[in-house]
C-alpha cells in the first residue's frame, strides 16, 4: 500500500508539473531551497544539466546574516547580479515545496528588482 502524500509533496508535484509545461530549452530554472538556518538559490540549465549561477547564505560575506528575510533578500540580489554577468535575464521560478511567502517571497522580489524576469 502506498504512503499518503504530505502537503509539501503535493505542492512540490504541483509546482514541477507547471514548470514541465514550459519549454526548458529556452528558459533556465531558478531553484530555491531553504532550511531553518540557511537559504540557497541557483539557476540551472536543465537541458545540459549545469548550474549557471548560484548564491547562498553560506558565502563568506553573508555568513553572519543567517536564514532570515533580510538574508534572503541579499541572496536574491546577489543571484540577480551573477545572472546578469552570465547574460541571463529570464528564468522560471521553482520554489519546490516551499510556500510563496516570507523568505521565498523576499528572495524572489529581490531577484526581480535585480533584473531577473519570471
Amino acid at each position: 500500500m502506498r504512503q499518503p502524500e504530505t502537503n509539501a509533496q503535493r505542492r512540490a508535484r504541483r509546482v514541477r508539473a507547471k514548470l514541465s509545461r514550459i519549454n526548458k530549452a529556452e528558459l533556465p530554472r531558478l531553484s530555491v531551497h531553504r532550511t531553518n538556518n540557511q537559504i540557497y538559490a541557483q539557476i540551472i540549465d536543465d537541458v545540459q544539466g549545469v548550474t549557471l549561477a548560484a548564491a547562498s547564505t553560506l558565502e563568506s560575506d553573508m555568513r553572519k546574516t543567517g536564514g532570515n528575510v533580510a538574508a534572503a533578500s541579499k541572496v536574491g540580489a546577489l543571484l540577480a547580479e551573477r545572472a546578469k554577468s552570465a547574460k541571463i535575464t529570464k528564468v522560471m521560478f521553482d520554489r519546490g515545496s516551499f510556500r510563496y511567502h516570507g523568505r521565498i517571497k523576499a528572495l524572489a522580489e529581490a531577484a526581480r528588482e535585480g533584473g531577473l524576469e519570471f
